[in-house]
């Protein structure tokens, strides 16, 4: 093969971008399991990556531990109201929990829990993967009497939250589960019930949370399904949506039910704008990597981007937040890849020319500020490893401008 004959072979070769907008292929692929080189890893949704990721965005990841200013606030208000119209007891719920960590890690090693679901077992944080959230929180419980303030019951509880979407669907799940830990006094025998609501591109489709009584053995549960309001037609809209979980407490004898708690989710965001596919999915606040082994499939391009990122410092390495994103204009595309890997470029037979950040990302040669890498390799694994790329995409709905990682293992 000439090196003019190994250049059009290359430039033959379709690219991800460059299939059908509504592949019935693609269709198919996007409800198959993701494979597991193109999973990553669970990521909590800390502090750092709510400021640095999350705070252009309409919606901020959930911080419980905030809400409890507002609690309080509900709490005297109540005893007031509690003292005037000459009621007994009154409830109070807030996030604040006065029980021992040793003593909520007990509990939480005794209710089985996802591991990847916070290392600690009680750290009050949302964790996420692309498609899941999960989280372990805290909080407190008490009466008070209401004429003289005192203390006259309390309970700590538990409450083991989850989302989870799907790559295919438009419809997103969040389930609450309540279990009392400890508890006294006029708290004891006290139930739960809640409901939902969904803020942004989205609406509560079903809300399932009755009463329920708190016990030590069996956690209440709420459970509710949410859709997008995004359009699915023409293609290419997007929206965000929180949903949140809302309960209270009562038991016989009370004034009334407790003030309200409240627990938002991480914002899910759902779309119909990737390329390929005409189904609609949702997705997390989670940034995942492409997985390449220097030991699997493809060596040959692995070890080409280890160099890139390690010895020329270019962006998209994981763990770092250098970002690569995802072009997805077929001409820009199409430029990067040309100016990386023009066709005059000597080929011997068998090899193409891999470039780095790939052509497919705004980080490319044309369009990302001319720091770039290309290296001829083995023919089959730069088409293979593309292609990989290209599901990659797919499985975690990468649309134009998200961001992602390259992951050289």
């Amino acid at each position: 093969m000439t090196t003019d004959d190994a250049a059009v072979a290359e430039d033959s070769v379709p690219t991800h971008e460059e299939l059908d907008e509504s592949s019935q292929e693609l269709d198919d692929e996007i409800s198959l399991p993701v494979p597991e080189e193109l999973e990553g890893e669970p990521t909590p949704l800390s502090e750092e990556l709510i400021n640095d990721e999350l705070a252009k965005e309409p919606f901020a990841a959930p911080d419980p531990v905030e809400s409890d200013t507002v609690a309080d606030e509900q709490c005297r208000a109540r005893l007031a109201a509690a003292v005037a119209r000459g009621d007994d007891t009154v409830s109070c719920a807030s996030w604040r929990t006065s029980a021992a960590v040793a003593e909520l890690r007990a509990a939480v090693g005794a209710w089985p829990t996802p591991d990847w679901c916070g290392e600690d077992g009680v750290d009050g944080k949302w964790h996420v993967t692309r498609f899941k959230a999960c989280g372990v929180f805290a909080a407190d419980l008490k009466v008070h009497d209401a004429r003289t303030g005192r203390l006259v019951g309390s309970m700590t509880y538990l409450i083991r939250a989850y989302a989870y979407s799907k790559r295919d669907i438009k419809t997103w799940a969040y389930q609450v589960e309540l279990m009392e830990v400890t508890s006294s006094g006029e708290a004891k025998g006290a139930s739960v019930s809640g409901s939902s609501r969904c803020a942004g591109k989205c609406k509560v489709t079903e809300s399932t949370f009755p009463s329920q009584t708190m016990s030590v053995n069996k956690e209440a549960v709420g459970q509710f399904f949410l859709d997008t309001t995004i359009k699915t037609t023409p293609k290419g809209d997007k929206g965000e949506g929180q949903a949140t979980a809302v309960w209270r407490f009562n038991r016989a004898g009370w004034a009334g039910p407790s003030n309200d708690i409240i627990l938002p989710t991480p914002p899910v965001r759902c779309d119909n704008a990737v390329p390929g596919t005409s189904k609609t999915g949702c997705v997390m606040p989670y940034i995942p990597s492409m997985a390449y082994a220097k030991a699997g499939e493809y060596p040959e391009l692995a070890k080409h981007i280890e160099y890139a990122q390690n010895t020329l410092n270019l962006p998209g390495k994981h763990g770092t937040k250098r970002y690569l994103t995802r072009l997805t204009d077929k001409i820009k595309i199409r430029a990067n890849r040309t100016k990386a890997c023009p066709q005059n470029l000597p080929r011997l037979p068998g090899q193409q020319c891999d470039e780095y950040p790939m052509a497919s990302t705004w980080q490319g040669a044309e369009h990302g500020g001319g720091d770039y890498s290309r290296r001829m390799i083995n023919g089959w694994q730069n088409e293979e490893g593309g292609k990989a790329l290209g599901r990659f995409y797919l499985y975690n709905r990468i649309i134009e401008k998200d961001k992602f990682l390259v992951w050289i293992k």
